[in-house]
């Protein structure tokens, strides 16, 4: 597929192609920190998780995919902060594909995981139903539901590397994934409208739903405008470029805040579960082990020194 290049398309032959506005300097930084954090917190999640002192249940089952879901935006993070800065993509189309590819599956697989983490525990917890009662305590049927939301997580993503291109506009700026991309528009519309109703919608009842039901459960109480824009040619087009471009801001603030939540995840559903902590302390007690017995093998020898220092010695 070429890349697109030249005048607008016929749909937008009513007004002038909008140009692009650069971003605030703090969102690619704040983005830089929450990467970053959620990287270091994810990656110490997963190793905890990979370690023997790890009693797996249903319940780590999805704190496991959780943490694999936030990981899989960190190859993209670096392009997203770099596009964000540059304001032009200057890499090949497979990457610019790639990214998209990667954002989607990392942003709904994180939706699914927390609604299915929700659902354990409000079958499991909030009913009080117990382990033989909630199939959501089985840990063989939680791996096989988790596997099906990688399939189906893994397929919506596909389109992008069929359809996803980029686009060079006036000032000679390649564009990727961008609001400022005219060839992309029905893309953009037809994908987000389809994955919207699934990814988001059925999830967001899902929850409107544990809420209602969490709420039947009986709980014990403790105690008691801004200034005036300059001219700005056409009304519409006026309007159209100023929608366009807080829409864009909006879209890279979105980045930062899943940013953030990558790394509110693991503290939340992995720090905060006593089969974690636990898991953690017996991990750094075993880490410390060697040190151990190092110091206390060099403490032996210089005994040992001392002795036949003091045989020799007349």
């Amino acid at each position: 597929m070429k890349t697109g290049k030249g005048p607008a398309p016929l749909m937008m032959s009513n007004s002038t192609v909008c140009p692009s506005q650069k971003l605030h300097p703090s969102l690619p930084w704040l983005m830089v920190v929450f990467y970053l954090g959620g990287f270091l917190l994810n990656s110490l999640s997963l190793c905890i998780f990979g370690s023997r002192a790890m009693k797996w249940n249903s319940g780590v089952v999805l704190q496991f995919n959780l943490a694999i879901s936030d990981m899989m935006v960190t190859p993209a993070a670096p392009f997203i902060v770099l596009y964000s800065l540059w304001d032009d993509w200057p890499f090949c189309l497979f990457l610019c594909q790639l990214k998209g590819f990667l954002l989607s599956v990392h942003v709904y697989g994180g939706i699914c995981f927390l609604t299915l983490i929700s659902i354990h525990r409000c079958s499991t917890v909030a009913r009080h139903r117990g382990p033989a009662q909630s199939r959501m305590a089985n840990p063989r049927f939680v791996r096989r539901l988790c596997t099906a939301v990688w399939v189906g997580l893994l397929l919506q993503g596909l389109p992008f590397f069929g359809l996803l291109d980029t686009w060079v506009d006036a000032e000679n700026s390649t564009k990727c994934l961008s609001g400022y991309q005219p060839n992309m528009a029905q893309f953009f519309f037809g994908y987000n409208l389809a994955v919207l109703v699934v990814g988001v919608v059925v999830p967001f009842c899902v929850f409107g739903h544990l809420l209602r039901v969490v709420g039947r459960v009986p709980v014990q109480r403790q105690g008691p405008g801004g200034g005036r824009q300059g001219p700005c040619g056409p009304g519409h087009r006026c309007l159209h470029c100023q929608l366009l471009s807080r829409a864009e801001a909006w879209y890279y603030a979105s980045f930062t805040v899943s940013a953030a939540n990558c790394c509110l995840d693991p503290l939340l559903y992995c720090f905060s579960s006593p089969r974690f902590r636990e898991a953690l302390r017996g991990t750094l007690a075993n880490a410390r082990k060697p040190s151990l017995i190092r110091s206390f093998r060099q403490q032996r020898v210089q005994r040992v020194k001392i002795v036949l220092t003091s045989q020799t010695v007349p």
